[in-house]
């Protein structure tokens, strides 16, 4: 059993426990009572023509599979405030309770905290998932191609759709991003961790940046250790990256945020420059 494999088997156990407190008609009724999902979209520079800079992902997350616990945070909701107040253009929050120490109450501190978009960042694989995302807050979540059929996949992205959510749809392999693109995603990441293993290769993001198409966003996750990784993800044609020990280990993380757009927005800025001296229109 791969590591993913096992982290999905406890994160349906968990479900179904979930399941036996909260009714679908529960949640249903709780996002009738909720405002309309606030647009990532948007705000990860999807209505930009062309696209400047480079948006972060900013991550509440206690603890990590690969390296066990990275900070306390006992206090998700100052965490969160502080990277809004850094310039961060989404807030993620890791919610599976297992591996990385995550709760469905972090997302509701955070939704209440900030005024920008909150991803649940979870595995999800079921649609009830779904439902409780919206219930609690979330505007966008996370599919993991690895971890879904083409059906799944495709009946996922339509519910996230009718419940006004955008999805980051994550991949490893070229065969992922065709699987994602076929599916009709708009935010496309690349998670240079091999979810199987954990190993991680930063040399995957280039390697398949490229195939997926202009008009969807890419989103650069795992690896973001400095400014250094930020500038090859944003040379690499990355419109966001996703952070989450970087920041959550640092002292001041609003400013490492700032560090980081402006990292990604210099590599934007040069990478567009050397492409019109070389005579060719960017995409």
């Amino acid at each position: 059993m791969s590591v993913l494999d096992d982290i999905i088997a406890g994160v349906r156990e968990d479900l179904e426990a979930r399941k036996q407190k909260v009714s679908l008609a529960q949640l249903q009724d709780l996002i009738a009572a909720r405002p309309p999902a606030l647009d990532a979209w948007a705000a990860l520079g999807g209505d930009d023509s062309p696209r400047a800079g480079l948006k972060v992902i900013a991550e509440v997350k206690r603890r990590s599979p690969s390296k066990g616990p990275l900070a306390e945070i006992a206090d998700p909701a100052l965490l969160a405030a502080q990277y809004a107040d850094g310039g961060a253009a989404v807030i993620s929050v890791l919610t599976e309770q297992r591996r990385f120490g995550g709760s469905l109450a972090d997302l509701d501190a955070v939704r209440a905290a900030v005024g920008i978009p909150v991803l649940r960042k979870d595995f999800t694989c079921d649609p009830y998932q779904i439902w409780e995302a919206r219930a609690h807050g979330a505007d966008l979540i996370l599919l993991i191609v690895a971890a879904l059929t083409d059906a799944e996949l495709a009946g996922f992205l339509a519910l996230a759709d009718e419940l006004g959510m955008n999805v980051l749809v994550e991949t490893h392999t070229s065969e992922e991003v065709q699987r994602a693109v076929a599916a009709g995603a708009r935010i496309i990441g690349v998670n240079v961790r091999n979810l199987k293993t954990l190993d991680v290769d930063r040399s995957v993001f280039g390697s398949l940046a490229g195939l997926i198409p202009a008009e969807a966003l890419v989103v650069a996750e795992s690896g973001v250790r400095d400014a250094d990784d930020v500038r090859h993800y944003a040379g690499h044609g990355a419109n966001a990256v996703l952070v989450g020990e970087a920041l959550v280990s640092h002292a001041t993380p609003g400013e490492r945020i700032a560090e980081f757009g402006s990292a990604g927005a210099a590599a934007v800025s040069a990478a567009a420059i050397a492409t019109a001296g070389s005579g060719h229109a960017l995409s």
